[in-house]
């Protein structure tokens, strides 16, 4: 097949166990570099990039989805070679986004008749595309979140918000490195593998790069104007409580000293200590002056 230059040959690895699937593949058969053998096998996430070896291109793309009813994110590498009559793609995971793609080119010939540019344009574009519904997903939980920040503003708010920066953020640093990758096959830089016609495709996956980037920039805007509220509530709910108690204080602190003055026992120097209606008399000072700090309080709207 590889010696066949008119025709196409894609070979799709998901190498779940390791280097025993696809690496003997890779090394004997297509002669690809060792350093790209390790690259796609080894345990580190390497950011995107592309490389050109000459006779091909090796290139890695990020796929991004949710899990666990869009509570966790994770990210996948796809790994890409692109060569002169063949595509080579390698995975650890399955991605739904890469199958459907091999079911669309086993029933229509037309995805395979135009080239191995374009077959790598396709993956390119439906690994980007998949970033979309998770964007979205992120903004409207940014968006439910904001609303019950303002009618609850409790701690599972804070690490809902908490989770979905931290999540805007891995966004960010996936898609700005896939964004140069695009950008760089859309300039031609590899014209002897990526003819003219391919780059206006390359080109359109490199705008779809940069919606994305903006899409996550206004998560992440959120996200942070959601926590400045998160933060702004429970800071005015503090406010609150304390004008509560320092009112509370100043209206039993008269009370409270005037019933520790006469409280005290020095029958001799207190005028009408044993006054028999004392006790009515201090009954009543204390609704008076009570009732006058409350009074006051209201007039200056404090409460």
């Amino acid at each position: 097949m590889l010696a066949d230059a008119g025709g196409l040959l894609w070979v799709d690895i998901e190498a779940a166990d390791g280097r025993a699937e696809g690496e003997p593949l890779l090394r004997d058969v297509f002669g690809f570099h060792p350093l790209t053998i390790d690259d796609c096998y080894n345990t580190l996430v390497d950011p995107p990039k592309v490389d050109d070896y000459g006779d091909y291109l090796f290139m890695i793309v990020h796929h991004a989805q949710l899990e666990d009813q869009a509570s966790r994110l994770t990210t996948s590498e796809l790994d890409l070679y692109v060569g002169a009559n063949y595509v080579v793609s390698l995975h650890k995971q399955a991605i739904s986004a890469v199958a459907e793609l091999m079911r669309r080119a086993e029933n229509h010939e037309r995805l395979m008749s135009h080239g191995p540019a374009f077959l790598a344009h396709a993956l390119f574009d439906v690994i980007v595309d998949d970033f979309h519904p998770v964007v979205e997903a992120l903004d409207d939980r940014v968006d439910a979140a904001q609303e019950t920040v303002l009618e609850r503003p409790e701690q599972d708010v804070l690490q809902e918000v908490l989770a979905l920066k931290r999540m805007g953020l891995r966004l960010k640093r996936t898609i700005l490195p896939q964004r140069d990758v695009a950008n760089r096959f859309a300039r031609g830089e590899y014209g002897r593998l990526v003819p003219p016609e391919a780059l206006f495709y390359f080109r359109d996956v490199y705008d779809h790069t940069v919606r994305l980037e903006e899409m996550i920039d206004n998560v992440r805007d959120l996200s942070d104007s959601a926590l400045n509220t998160y933060l702004s509530s429970v800071n005015n709910r503090t406010n609150e409580v304390m004008k509560t108690l320092a009112i509370v204080t100043v209206v039993f602190l008269p009370l409270t000293l005037l019933a520790s003055v006469y409280g005290t026992n020095f029958h001799e120097v207190w005028p009408h200590y044993s006054w028999d209606g004392g006790f009515a008399t201090m009954i009543a000072a204390f609704v008076v002056i009570s009732g006058s700090l409350v009074a006051w309080f209201r007039w200056r709207r404090w409460i």
